[in-house]
């Protein structure tokens, strides 16, 4: 079933967006959770879903897609892989409302089938850390930033040195709605983080986890790590699992 922007933009605009490859790693065990892991900018799908599937959690199926080739406004209008158009990664960057939702839906398309017993959940790196704090918004509003609406239930979400898009306006949005606060209070949230990331600076990863727990995503774990830049070491995964294992009960079956 296809919800929203699976092959095309889906905002006001009729602007295709063509996706690459997506790769699937299966579960070793008995499959209780679905996550769709994002890749950072000018990468793929296939570099992580070979990390994903060296990870001890059998029991999670990963679904890791590649990003449109698209020119990125960072880069001077070069294309290559991203989840939406970026001039700096910052919290307090301009927001590609259009292609951050366009992104969301394509993701919640390939969640969409998903068995209704398996718990859903979606992580990324850098720009897919932003989509996937997006996604969050988006599910707890229960809508788009385009007003259509959000078509699955989240378990999980996970940020590895990402940032949070539409920040300022996240908090009012919020306070207008008691089921999405209810909503952002029961979705368990990682964000892992470095000290010295040079390209997500670690103070816009910190006032992330601020402005979501201060708009009530109250089920929030913010995670630093001393002399870590914009990369991923053992220990930051090995904290994945096992936040990834309580947060979703996998650990009570194989």
């Amino acid at each position: 079933m296809s919800y929203y922007g699976s092959s095309s933009s889906g905002g006001r605009s009729s602007r295709r967006v063509d996706y690459g490859r997506t790769y699937v790693v299966r579960p070793k065990g008995r499959h209780l959770a679905t996550i769709v892991w994002l890749h950072g900018i000018g990468d793929n799908g296939a570099s992580w879903s070979q990390l994903l599937d060296s990870l001890p959690l059998p029991n999670i199926k990963w679904i890791c897609p590649t990003a449109a080739t698209r020119p990125v406004a960072a880069f001077g209008g070069f294309p290559c892989t991203a989840w939406f158009d970026v001039e700096d990664t910052s919290i307090d960057g301009r927001d590609d409302i259009e292609g951050l939702d366009a992104s969301a839906a394509h993701i919640a398309n390939l969640l969409s089938s998903e068995p209704s017993d398996v718990k859903l959940g979606i992580g990324g790196f850098s720009m897919g850390a932003a989509v996937a704090l997006h996604s969050a918004a988006c599910y707890a509003h229960g809508k788009f930033t385009s007003g259509i609406p959000y078509p699955i239930a989240l378990n999980a979400v996970i940020s590895l040195s990402g940032w949070l898009p539409c920040s300022r306006t996240l908090r009012s949005k919020m306070e207008g709605s008691h089921i999405a606060v209810r909503r952002a209070g029961s979705l368990p949230i990682l964000l892992s983080h470095g000290r010295v990331d040079e390209v997500v600076v670690y103070r816009d990863g910190e006032r992330s986890a601020e402005v979501l727990r201060n708009s009530g995503f109250s089920f929030l774990t913010f995670k630093p790590y001393n002399g870590l830049g914009h990369y991923t070491i053992p220990e930051e995964l090995d904290d994945l699992c096992k936040w990834l294992s309580s947060s979703l009960g996998l650990g009570r079956s194989r």
